[in-house]
């Protein structure tokens, strides 16, 4: 009988663990403190590895630098569940100076970001990078409610549930503010 339970028992624990490898990783890797992928009024491009996804944002504001923000980014592998990446792209440029909302096309997860930083408007321009995986990723979407309530407040989100994705974002822009 003890043969018979660790016969039926052994597969089950191997898949077990083989499914526990694909859900645990280590902690977000910014760099160190001082890294950053911009500096102030500076443009930028960063891209996550291939088959790795934004899973973290961070974000200091400084007035005195002309109201723009350092910004850093995080990047994981996706889900062996999603498959592999089929296709990247950059999507549409979002202008600088106007308020905007974007999500990745053709159920795209957010893998990386362009931005340009313009001194008339003191404000940026963005591009996201958008990978689309083998297996489709659920749609079930909503805005996040970590963001800075303040356009000057520094930002530290990050994805603390495994198979969870940035999609896209959205953004607000005051004349009055900048």
């Amino acid at each position: 009988m003890d043969i018979f339970l660790l016969c039926v028992f052994l597969p089950l624990v191997t898949v077990a663990w083989g499914q526990y490898g694909d859900y645990y990783y280590g902690p977000y890797n910014y760099g160190d403190n001082d890294e950053w992928v911009n500096v102030y009024r500076q443009g930028f491009n960063f891209q996550c590895p291939h088959g790795q996804v934004i899973v973290a944002v961070r974000s200091v504001f400084s007035k005195k630098e002309g109201s723009d923000r350092l910004w850093n980014y995080a990047c994981m592998p996706a889900s062996q569940s999603l498959g592999e990446p089929t296709e990247c792209w950059w999507e549409e440029i979002n202008r600088a100076g106007t308020e905007w909302y974007q999500t990745c096309s053709n159920n795209g997860l957010v893998a990386g970001f362009q931005s340009q930083y313009f001194p008339s408007v003191l404000d940026r321009e963005w591009q996201f990078y958008c990978c689309r995986y083998s297996r489709r990723c659920p749609y079930s979407c909503w805005l996040t409610t970590e963001y800075p309530g303040h356009y000057g407040e520094d930002m530290d989100m990050m994805m603390y549930s495994y198979d969870y994705y940035i999609r896209g974002a959205t953004t607000t822009f005051s004349a009055v503010d900048r």
